[in-house]
C-alpha cells in the first residue's frame, strides 16, 4: 500500500496518542512513543480518556474528548490507539475529516462483544444486573468499580455502520498473535478488503510491550509522508 502525502501544512498537524482501558497517559507504549518522536521533533500528545471518569467510563465521551483535542476546523492529526483507544480513534476518524492517519495498536473492534467473551456469561450477567463490576486500574495501580452504563453507551458508539468502524485514511494496524484480550481475528476481519489498511502481526500478547521496536520502525515507514524519519536499513 502507497501512503498519500498529507493535506495540511505541518504546523496544522497534531499527534495524540490515545491510551486502553483501565490504562493512562503514562502507560508504557504512550511514553516509548511520544519519547521516539520527540527526538524527532514531534511531539506527541498523551491524552487522558478516563472520562468523565474512571468509575463512569463512557466511549462517547472518549470521542468527544479526541475531537477537542484535535483542534480547530483547519487543524489536522495522526492518532495513536491502544486497545479501546484504537476503537475510539477508528470512530473519531470515520467521522471527523480532520484525521489523516492511524497507528492501531490491539484496537478493540466490536468491544462489547470481546468483554462479553472474555468476562464469561456469568460474569457478564452480574455486571449488568449489580451496577458496577471491579476490575484492575493499571495506571492508578488500585481496584475500581466501573459502572455497568458504560456497556448500552459502547453499544450505541459500536453499533454505527454495522459494528465495524468505517475509516477511509491510511491506517497501520499491530496486533499480538497471543492477545487473549483483544482477539488479532478481529483486526484481520476488519482490515481485510481494505486497500487502506496495512496489518502487522507480531508474536506479542496484548500489552505488545515487547514489540515496542518494532512498533517505532513500522510507525515511522508508515507515517513518513507525515514527517517521520524512516528506519535505517
Amino acid at each position: 500500500m502507497s501512503t498519500p502525502p498529507p493535506v495540511p501544512a505541518p504546523q496544522n498537524l497534531r499527534w495524540l496518542y490515545l491510551h486502553g482501558f483501565a490504562s493512562g497517559p503514562d502507560s508504557t507504549k504512550g511514553v516509548a512513543v511520544a519519547k521516539h518522536y520527540e527526538a524527532q521533533g514531534i511531539h506527541v500528545e498523551r491524552l487522558n480518556l478516563r472520562v468523565p471518569s474512571m468509575e463512569q467510563l463512557r466511549l462517547s465521551a472518549m470521542l468527544d474528548t479526541v475531537r477537542e483535542a484535535i483542534g480547530g476546523a483547519e487543524d489536522r492529526a495522526v492518532l495513536f490507539g491502544s486497545s479501546l483507544g484504537g476503537l475510539t480513534a477508528a470512530r473519531v476518524a470515520e467521522q471527523d475529516p480532520r484525521v489523516c492517519a492511524l497507528v492501531l495498536l490491539a484496537p478493540a473492534f466490536r468491544v462489547v462483544d470481546q468483554l462479553h467473551r472474555r468476562m464469561g456469561d456469568a460474569a457478564w450477567k452480574h455486571w449488568q444486573t449489580s451496577g458496577f463490576i471491579e476490575t484492575d486500574d493499571f495506571a492508578e495501580k488500585r481496584k475500581v468499580r466501573i459502572h455497568s452504563d458504560f456497556i448500552p453507551d459502547a453499544e450505541a458508539v459500536d453499533a454505527r455502520t454495522g459494528g465495524w468502524p468505517d475509516v477511509r485514511v491510511p491506517t497501520l494496524i499491530i496486533h499480538g498473535s497471543t492477545d487473549d484480550t483483544c482477539n488479532i481475528e478481529y483486526s484481520r476481519q476488519w482490515a481485510r478488503g481494505r486497500r487502506h489498511v496495512r496489518l502487522v502481526e507480531v508474536k506479542d500478547g496484548h500489552e505488545l510491550t515487547a514489540s515496542l521496536p518494532r512498533i517505532t520502525a513500522e510507525s515511522d515507514d508508515f507515517l513518513r509522508a507525515w514527517g517521520t524519519s524512516p528506519r535505517s536499513a
